[in-house]
């Protein structure tokens, strides 16, 4: 069992950054593959990043390539997500997410993931 706990999230000017943490529960948290997917309202929850088990291996959506920088502490059971530059658009919902089923997988389907957090509400700015 796993549990995740999202924070970080607030409301920003456009242009500004913020860096979101999850901190995870479990001793297994080490050997999953961790996603962030965000929900604008009345809209579908959309992948943001995935990062490997091993913190060696990124993937992001195009919508945020640059921008966003996904990394973890496998000492503190905490990934984070780095928001640079943000925008209006990148107002919503980030939460993020463990797979426990596919060890060498970088999912960016929510089906892939197994656990996910109560999310944190970021808001931008114009």
């Amino acid at each position: 069992q796993v549990t995740l706990v999202e924070s970080g999230g607030g409301l920003v000017q456009a242009g500004g950054s913020l860096r979101l943490s999850c901190a995870a529960s479990g001793r297994t948290f080490s050997s999953y593959a961790m996603g962030w997917f965000r929900q604008a309202p009345e809209k579908e929850r959309k992948f943001v990043a995935a990062i490997s088990w091993s913190g060696d291996n990124t993937y992001y959506a195009d919508s945020v390539k640059g921008r966003f920088t996904v990394s973890r502490d496998t000492a503190k059971n905490t990934v984070y997500l780095q928001i640079n530059s943000l925008k209006p658009e990148d107002t919503a919902v980030y939460y993020c997410a463990a797979d426990s089923s596919a060890h060498f997988r970088l999912g960016y389907m929510a089906s892939h993931y197994d656990y996910w957090g109560q999310g944190t509400q970021v808001t931008v700015s114009s």
